[in-house]
């Protein structure tokens, strides 16, 4: 392979780094109505009347909705494939406000300094209500977040008037009598703050009529076609009226697997014909968008006398905020994702609870829920080495999966097909020192420093679920347009599909054209989430190259006066066995002139019945300042197994990406609220993410399997990378403190006070 398993560089990076327009403010027609929308105040109220007369006569005010005129339908705004896992609980308008930061009424005018005018001259009166502000207490609470029509569409346990969004439980074998067996046993129980995505470009959508009366939003979104479906049900409008485009992302992380400003411009202008924009605002994207779930969760785990893992239990609750996008998908992974890792397992269970509160709304953040649960699970196997005696490591090595064993505990993949998480280890222990390094030593400054590790496996896509399309065309002088529907959101895979081209089809990188998504000309994908794009996409390039390379033959073969059997095809030309050849240039050509024109297009789609997971260990060391609490990372090592990594550039900082938003989830990161349901933490003044002074040396390596289901045997990255830095910091500070902190984050004064 010439490309595959390379470091290719980005096909966008020089658009990229020249500051070109390529991202969907710069798109927007300057002339396009501005819109602003009116929060509420109020964590929890109805809207007793809303008056917009005032506001109306402000010069340039086009339109105001609210509850009153606005479009009624319910929708969920989870990008998910239909059925959605989630909710429909939601409406462009309510008249009531269930967080602060709920939309009360929408504002569209021909400036920004109108629109915020026209926002500040609505008068609303609200009856103030009860919030639900504590998750542990939402279950049952007699103050109902939702008590209106909402409903779901599938079968995950739905009871808003318990304010719970789903519950359940998953059990193998006996897991209370196998606990009971154990020599060595923990029970511990864990906080996991919400986090918010903060990726560089926030929610921005614009929109605009076609001449043929069917709406056009350009939009920073992971999930295009599911984008479509959202905005048609909320306006109650066929799919067929409405069309998505994706230009570059700033970045997602998850946040925008949701549809957030998408709605208010589809709205705009599909009732009053004019383009329309919606920019959210730093404050916005942190306070009025959507976050990481914050979770209890409650790990159990127990050892023989020899070190053998046989009985584990994981319990969660999690808050699901004030709208249900993602909630039932989310936890599931806090139990299939970390489980699993462990393969003497004789008793294992799983249960969950997702409550709504009157707080900013959760959905998907990078890991969706293997995050979580893996700082719980991880930390108390740590505890539990601690118990046996048996080095962290050593005690991980004895218990985890080797290839074509029975997986335990996730319905998404029955057998390992592919595993180097035993590289991972022993990789990760040579890159930390952690056979040579004391994992507790006091620096000559008074410093206390720690080591610690951790392992996490996540999923390659949503088995049987979702399916990816592409369409591969050759076209004039022999040159390649895929067509592909996965959004490329910073990560690449639209580089990553051209190297799969580019190697199936023996031909140079520059002859392979990659099309943005547009919903009306790409073949169908669910979008980039659940790290899919490298696993299920890719599979659907090489089947589509595979069909090429077939179409080429079949015509050549009839042009050349030739049997199909005695021709072969190496990129450049079609050659048979007699020695005569015909140039791929020259058949392009000819396939687009003349009486036997008819253009070669190769169609795929791919859906996986299984979801293989990659893996990962993280090693750490960590300074302890006993005088202040203040933690600092030293050193972070990471060591993946994500199959073969398509490209390794983008592999190697996908995973620095990941472990610095880890570091950031096990250090700083902490959204609070005050006693009213206010957001404080709603700016980078107040909401601390590390920088690159803050996360120390970092060091990425690569364990290789061969996934034989995935595209050159490639598996995900995208999300594993952000799992284990938490419980790995969380260990580091214990043994360099004595102090368990098992609340996150990890800040100075949890230490301080565990010390007293």
């Amino acid at each position: 392979m010439k490309y595959v398993n390379t470091a290719v560089k980005k096909l966008d990076a020089d658009a990229l780094v020249q500051g070109k327009p390529v991202y969907t403010d710069d798109l927007a027609p300057k002339d396009c109505l501005i819109i602003k929308l009116l929060r509420s105040p109020h964590a929890h109220a109805k809207i007793v009347d809303i008056d917009t007369k005032i506001a109306e006569k402000v010069p340039g005010v086009e339109l105001i909705l609210t509850c009153k005129n606005a479009p009624r339908h319910r929708y969920t705004s989870a990008g998910q494939t239909y059925p959605e896992w989630s909710p429909y609980d939601r409406v462009l308008c309510d008249d009531t406000m269930r967080y602060v930061g709920d939309v009360a009424a929408i504002v569209a005018a021909d400036t920004e300094k109108h629109a915020e005018q026209a926002c500040k001259l609505i008068k609303v009166i609200y009856q103030v209500l009860e919030p639900v502000l504590d998750f542990e207490t939402a279950k049952d609470n007699p103050i109902r977040v939702h008590d209106d029509d909402s409903f779901a569409k599938a079968p995950f346990g739905y009871a808003p008037e318990r304010n719970i969004i789903t519950s359940g439980s998953e059990d193998f074998g006996d897991f209370d009598a196998e606990f009971a067996k154990c020599a060595y046993t923990v029970d511990c129980t864990y906080y996991t703050p919400a986090q918010q995505q903060c990726m560089m470009e926030t929610f921005r959508s614009y929109a605009y009529m076609e001449y043929s009366g069917r709406l056009t939003l350009v939009s920073s979104t992971q999930v295009p076609f599911h984008a479509r479906r959202h905005v048609a049900t909320m306006l109650g409008i066929p799919y067929t009226k409405v069309r998505i485009i994706k230009p570059r992302i700033g970045g997602g992380f998850g946040a925008k697997q949701t549809s957030v400003s998408e709605f208010y411009p589809a709205a705009v202008t599909w009732l009053t014909g004019k383009p329309s924009k919606l920019i959210f605002t730093r404050q916005e994207a942190f306070a009025c968008s959507n976050s990481r779930h914050q979770m209890r969760v409650r790990a159990r785990a127990g050892c023989d006398a020899e070190g053998n893992i046989t009985a584990i239990s994981m319990e969660s609750l999690s808050n699901t905020g004030a709208y249900g996008e993602h909630g039932s998908t989310v936890v599931g992974l806090v139990g299939h994702k970390t489980i699993p890792l462990y393969n003497k397992l004789k008793g294992g269970r799983f249960t969950w609870d997702v409550v709504y509160t009157n707080m900013e709304p959760a959905a998907a953040f990078r890991g969706y829920g293997a995050t979580q649960g893996t700082f719980a699970l991880e930390s108390t196997i740590n505890q539990l080495a601690e118990k046996a005696g048996i080095d962290p490591a050593e005690l991980r090595l004895r218990n985890i999966a080797k290839e074509g064993a029975e997986v335990f505990m996730t319905p998404e993949i029955k057998y390992l097909n592919s595993t180097g998480l035993r590289g991972c280890i022993t990789r990760g222990m040579e890159l930390s020192g952690w056979n040579e390094k004391p994992h507790r030593q006091v620096m000559p400054d008074g410093k206390i420093r720690g080591m610690g590790m951790a392992i996490c496996m996540q999923g390659s896509g949503i088995a049987n679920v979702d399916t990816a399309s592409v369409e591969l065309r050759l076209e004039d002088f022999g040159f390649y347009t895929l067509m592909i529907g996965a959004t490329d959101m910073g990560t690449g895979c639209d580089t990553i599909f051209a190297q799969m081209v580019a190697d199936a089809m023996n031909c140079p990188m520059e002859k392979v054209m990659v099309h943005g998504v547009d919903t009306d000309v790409s073949p169908y994908d669910p979008g980039s989430y659940a790290s899919a794009s490298t696993y299920v996409t890719g599979m659907a390039v090489v089947k589509a190259c595979e069909h090429m390379q077939e179409l080429i033959l079949d015509e050549a073969a009839v042009r050349m006066d030739c049997p199909r059997e005695a021709l072969t095809f190496d990129g450049a030309a079609v050659t048979s066995e007699d020695g005569k050849s015909l140039a791929l240039d020259d058949l392009a050509s000819a396939l687009v002139a003349g009486p036997q024109t008819h253009q070669l297009v190769a169609t795929a789609s791919h859906g996986s019945p299984i979801s293989p997971p990659p893996f990962m260990a993280g090693f750490v060391e960590t300074e302890t300042d006993p005088e202040t609490g203040k933690t600092d990372v030293i050193k972070m090592v990471g060591v993946v197994d994500c199959g073969t990594p398509i490209n390794r550039a983008l592999a190697r900082v996908q995973t620095e990406g990941g472990l610095s938003q880890g570091i950031g989830f096990a250090l700083f990161e902490d959204v609070q609220y005050q006693q009213n349901g206010k957001m404080m933490t709603d700016s980078f003044m107040n909401y601390k993410i590390p920088t690159r002074m803050d996360t120390g040396e970092i060091v990425v390596d690569f364990s290789e399997s061969y996934e034989p289901t995935g595209p050159y045997g490639a598996k995900s990255i995208g999300e594993v990378v952000i799992n284990t830095p938490a419980p790995a910091i969380a260990q580091a500070v214990c043994q360099a403190t004595g102090v368990r902190v098992t609340t996150l984050p990890i800040k100075p004064e949890k230490i301080l006070m565990g010390q007293k």
